[in-house]
C-alpha cells in the first residue's frame, strides 16, 4: 500500500515536471498559479485513472481466475472423481464386512445354537431306557400282593390290560448306531453345456454362492448344499424370490420337475413353523 502510494506520488511528479518543461521549451511563460493549476489538473486525472483501474482489476482478475479453472482438464475431473466414489466404495464394503461378521454371523449362530439345542431337549425322552405298557405299575404292586398272598383288583386291572409279547418286546441293545451321513454334491458341469444351469444361493448372512447343477439331478441336492453351507434343513428351507415361495423337495423330483429350468438366484430362510 505503501510502495504504491509512493509510485503515484512520483508519477504526479514527473508528470508536473515534464508539463513545466515542455511549456518552458515551447517559450511559453510559466507563472506560479499556471503550475499550479496544471499540477491539480494532472493530481485529478491521475485519481480518476485510480478510481477506474481498482474498479476493474478485480473484475479482470476474476475472468483470470475462471479462465484457469475452465483449463483444468475434463479427463483430471473425472478421474478425481472416479478415485472419490472408489474410495467410498471401499470403505462402504469395510462397513457392510465389519457388520456382517461382528453382528449378523454371531447372531446367526447363536439363533442356530439354541434351535439346536431345544431340538435336542424336546428329542431327550427318545433316549430313555423305558419300560413297557404297565410294567412299572405291575412290579410295584407285586411287591404289595406278596405280603397279603391276594391279587388285588388293581393288579388284575394291570394284568387285563398288558399288551401282547409281540408289541412289549424290547428292541435288542446291541444293534448298530446308523451310520453318519455324508454330504456328496454332484460333480459340477461344465458351464454352457445341455441341460446346464447356475443356481445361486444367498443365505441369511448376505453371502451368494454359485454352483451349476444338470436339470435331470435330484431337487435334494439343493438341500445337501445348503447343509453344507452350513444351514441346517431341520430350520432353514429355500424359498424363491418372486413370486416368493417355499419350494418342495421329494426323492423322486428333480430340478425340472420343481421348476427349475434356467439360471436362478434361491433365498436360504428360516423356517416360519
Amino acid at each position: 500500500g505503501s510502495t504504491m502510494a509512493g509510485s503515484r506520488a512520483l508519477l504526479v511528479g514527473c508528470a508536473a515536471l515534464s508539463c513545466i518543461i515542455g511549456l518552458s521549451i515551447r517559450g511559453i511563460p510559466v507563472g506560479l498559479n499556471e503550475v499550479v493549476i496544471w499540477t491539480g489538473r494532472f493530481i485529478l486525472l491521475l485519481a480518476f485513472l485510480t478510481i477506474i483501474i481498482s474498479l476493474v482489476s478485480p473484475w479482470i482478475t476474476s475472468v483470470n481466475v475462471q479462465k484457469d479453472i475452465c483449463t483444468v482438464p475434463q479427463e483430471e475431473k473425472e478421474r478425481q472423481q472416479k478415485l472419490l466414489r472408489e474410495k467410498q466404495q471401499e470403505q462402504l464394503s469395510k462397513q457392510v464386512h465389519s457388520h456382517v461378521e461382528n453382528v449378523l454371523k454371531p447372531r446367526e449362530e447363536l439363533k442356530l445354537r439354541k434351535k439346536i439345542e431345544t431340538l435336542g431337549k424336546s428329542q431327550l425322552w427318545t433316549l430313555s431306557q423305558g419300560c413297557r405298557l404297565g410294567e412299572a405299575e405291575e412290579s410295584v404292586n407285586i411287591c404289595s400282593d406278596s405280603d397279603d398272598g391276594t391279587e388285588s383288583a388293581n393288579n388284575e386291572a394291570v394284568r387285563k390290560r398288558k399288551l401282547p409279547e409281540q408289541v412289549t418286546k424290547p428292541l435288542p441293545k446291541n444293534e448298530l448306531p446308523k451310520p453318519t451321513k455324508v454330504i456328496t454334491l454332484p460333480e459340477e458341469p461344465v458351464e454352457g453345456g445341455n441341460g446346464v444351469i447356475t443356481i445361486a444361493l444367498r443365505c441369511p448372512s448376505g453371502r451368494v454362492f454359485k454352483r451349476r447343477f444338470y436339470t435331470s439331478c435330484s431337487s435334494l441336492v439343493l438341500l445337501d448344499w445348503m447343509m453344507k453351507l452350513g444351514y441346517h434343513p431341520v430350520i432353514y428351507t429355500i424359498c424363491s424370490t418372486f413370486p416368493r415361495c417355499q419350494l418342495e423337495f421329494k426323492s423322486s423330483s428333480s430340478l425340472e420337475d420343481i421348476g427349475i429350468l434356467k439360471d436362478i438366484v434361491l433365498n436360504v430362510e428360516e423356517k416360519t413353523t
